[in-house]
């Protein structure tokens, strides 16, 4: 058995309000009246509030210190990985001492690391950056998941579930990392006006072994994923000259519909469960319609999908580390009385992929 015993979060210092993101974005996108209208109504309709970057920028009007004044020339690919690597270690940290903190285990009995990033990558990698900063042995396995985006958690999940069933010491750490804001498109297309309303940065870090630590743990006992082929142009996430390019088309919630309700019959069907046996749920908040149309084919009170609203509204989407978020959001509400209780999540990204699983509430 497998367990995540410890959830960790960070976020940058610099937040900043959907009001104040939409001002910035709409000068360095140099909307017209008609085109700044549907930027600022699609951000007031996103059902976030704040978002952090590692970036200042996003909160000044000139003397910008990444953007130049005039945003021309805009910043290179090269640009911006290089802040990606200046961050990505420190961010991470925070992630993992905040994880680290209340349990009983040292960084020196680590003995699995999995990275997982979307945004950014360099070799050597954070994995070996993280290994030198924590004092990890130097045997310590690791493994890197990239370009895989905000579902990539659940990836993480499975490899540690995997490593725990083959090592009875097994103490995995999962860091995700994302620094979205890294990637802000200039250009005024349908999918840069959507994509720069929803992300934003920061990082998330788990602790997974094979026996419950005291308090409340999840046990990972279910896992189903779907690949909704005709999705493949919906949502994407290319490397572009002036950073990475999402591709997020406003159909991927209607993708999601069609697909979510196969999606968790074959999840609870070897449990032999039904969506109403499941009192918990923690679903990646990709989008305010996604977690709408979730709940309208489930069947689901918005009450029940309240930790994914509450991420949303104060981070907006992080990409891989938002589920996690979510998890820390709703174990932080938990009780010893939960214990044996089911938690049902989802997360969506490229391809279309839509992932899910089973925890059980292990109270110790």
């Amino acid at each position: 058995m497998a367990f995540i015993t410890s959830i960790g979060t960070a976020v940058p210092q610099h937040r900043f309000s959907q009001e104040t993101l939409a001002g910035f974005m709409s000068r360095a996108m140099e909307l017209a009246p008609g085109d700044e209208r549907k930027l600022r109504t699609i951000f007031r309709a996103s059902g976030i509030a704040w978002r952090h970057s590692v970036l200042s920028d996003y909160g000044k009007t000139s003397d910008y210190t990444f953007y130049t004044d005039g945003f021309d020339p805009f910043p290179t690919t090269q640009q911006r990985l290089d802040v990606y690597r200046q961050h990505a270690c420190r961010l991470s940290l925070s992630a993992i001492d905040n994880c680290l903190h209340n349990t009983s285990f040292s960084a020196d009995q680590i003995t699995h690391l999995i990275v997982v990033s979307c945004t950014g990558m360099y070799a050597p990698g954070l994995d070996i950056d993280l290994v030198h900063a924590l004092n990890l042995q130097p045997s310590v396995n690791r493994l890197c998941i990239n370009f895989m985006g905000c579902y990539a958690a659940f990836t993480a999940l499975k490899a540690a579930h995997a490593y725990c069933a083959t090592r009875h010491d097994a103490r995995v750490l999962i860091v995700c990392t994302e620094l979205c804001s890294l990637h802000f498109q200039r250009e005024g297309t349908e999918d840069n006006l959507l994509a720069n309303a929803l992300f934003a940065d920061g990082a998330a870090a788990v602790l997974v072994t094979n026996h419950p630590a005291t308090g409340v743990n999840f046990r990972l006992k279910q896992f189903n994923n779907m690949l909704a082929v005709n999705g493949t142009e919906h949502m994407a996430w290319n490397i572009g000259n002036a950073g990475f390019i999402m591709k997020l088309s406003g159909y991927v919630p209607d993708l999601i519909r069609s697909g979510i309700g196969t999606l968790t019959q074959q999840l609870l069907k070897p449990m032999q469960k039904q969506v109403a046996d499941i009192p918990y749920f923690a679903i990646h908040p990709g989008g305010k319609r996604i977690l709408e149309v979730i709940e309208e084919q489930l069947r689901l009170r918005p009450e029940q999908n309240a930790p994914a609203y509450r991420v949303l509204h104060n981070y907006g989407n992080m990409s891989s580390p938002t589920v996690l978020f979510v998890l820390k959001e709703l174990r932080d509400t938990l009780s010893r009385n939960d214990h044996g209780k089911a938690v049902m999540s989802f997360a969506f990204g490229p391809g279309l992929t839509l992932e899910s699983m089973v925890l059980e509430i292990e109270c110790a």
